[in-house]
């Protein structure tokens, strides 16, 4: 990867507004007041990495909206690169809205009907510089529908060519497929052209899903219940794939690192009580990617993921409280350092 391209990482995909409970522990229909963030799985992963020193360019599409400026306005603020973030006519910028119920229950309901997030084109790919970028995350959710998955395709094809290191965040919302039978099948499809995979463990399962049926709509995550299967069996079915990385992040056991012929790397977590759990992953996946992108290796990596999820679960809200690389460095060494 050539350090001297304009950009560190071009972030593809979903970049939204997400509407946080102030009421903790409030059922969602007690709510009464919300506070807006901005969310997206890129869209967070983008703050976070910017945050911690990367040059970040955001490729999105926003709806032609109020709601479209007040996104553009806050990744503006943060320093991260918004010309590649088209805008959509008649499509709405995406919403969701969360209510905070710790330890372990955050209901999410998504607003997505015309989201403008969906309607990345050709034209907005052939017009990103991913030439020009040392990395290109996209997510499971941009191949959920067109005209965003053939878009993401073309993406990872034109960033492979030019030696742009690729990635994928899993990112698997069940509500966001038409079929979520589909997810595996298209997922698999991008595989050769994807250098790294990040998931949870269920999402790394569903990637593999041989027996379909098993998959069904449950709320807008995939679950244990959805998924059946043995874990080290999907991993070595994905690194046969092409990847030559697999990233499990399994919450607060912290992280398991896969690569080919190679023993599993697993990389504890940090202990923290937790206030909320939405962004942890996006938050675990700038850390990893910033400390790749300085040349660190793979359990150090991993660690400083570990770092910044272990911070956003103890915050109200994700893009706008993602940790500085100053917060996320004093953090890991007042838990012990790496």
């Amino acid at each position: 990867m050539n350090p001297q391209r304009t950009y560190d990482l071009i972030s593809m995909g979903r970049a939204c507004i997400d509407l946080y409970a102030n009421e903790i522990g409030a059922p969602f229909a007690e709510i009464e007041t919300f506070s807006a963030y901005v969310g997206g799985c890129p869209a967070n992963i983008a703050v976070g990495a910017r945050r911690l020193g990367l040059r970040v360019a955001m490729l999105s599409t926003v709806g032609a909206d109020p709601v479209g400026d007040f996104v553009l306005r806050f990744l503006d603020r943060e320093g991260i690169d918004t010309r590649y973030v088209s805008r959509a006519e008649g499509h709405r910028t995406g919403a969701a809205a969360l209510a905070i119920q710790p330890p372990d229950h955050f209901p999410l309901i998504y607003y997505r009907d015309r989201a403008a997030d969906i309607e990345l084109s050709i034209d907005d790919i052939l017009a990103a510089p991913l030439a020009d970028s040392r990395m290109l995350l996209v997510s499971g959710t941009g191949l959920s529908r067109d005209p965003s998955r053939t878009a993401t395709l073309l993406a990872l094809e034109r960033a492979r060519e030019a030696g742009t290191q690729t990635v994928i965040d899993l990112d698997l919302r069940t509500d966001q497929w038409r079929d979520p039978r589909a997810y595996g099948i298209v997922v698999r499809s991008a595989l050769p052209h994807i250098d790294l995979v990040i998931g949870t463990e269920d999402e790394i399962k569903a990637v593999t899903l041989t027996h379909i049926e098993q998959m069904s709509v449950s709320g807008s995550q995939v679950s244990s219940a959805d998924v059946s299967g043995d874990l080290e069996t999907a991993i070595q079915a994905i690194l046969g794939r092409g990847p030559q990385v697999v990233v499990v992040k399994r919450g607060r056991k912290g992280a398991w690192v896969c690569q080919p012929d190679q023993p599993r790397i697993e990389v504890p977590g940090f202990p923290v009580e937790v206030l909320n759990t939405l962004g942890a992953g996006d938050a675990f996946a700038s850390g990893f990617l910033a400390g790749r992108l300085a040349g660190w290796d793979l359990y150090r990596s991993a660690r400083l993921g570990n770092a910044n999820g272990a911070i956003i679960v103890t915050r109200h809200g994700c893009a706008n409280h993602m940790p500085t690389r100053e917060q996320a460095l004093a953090f890991v060494q007042e838990q012990g350092g790496f």
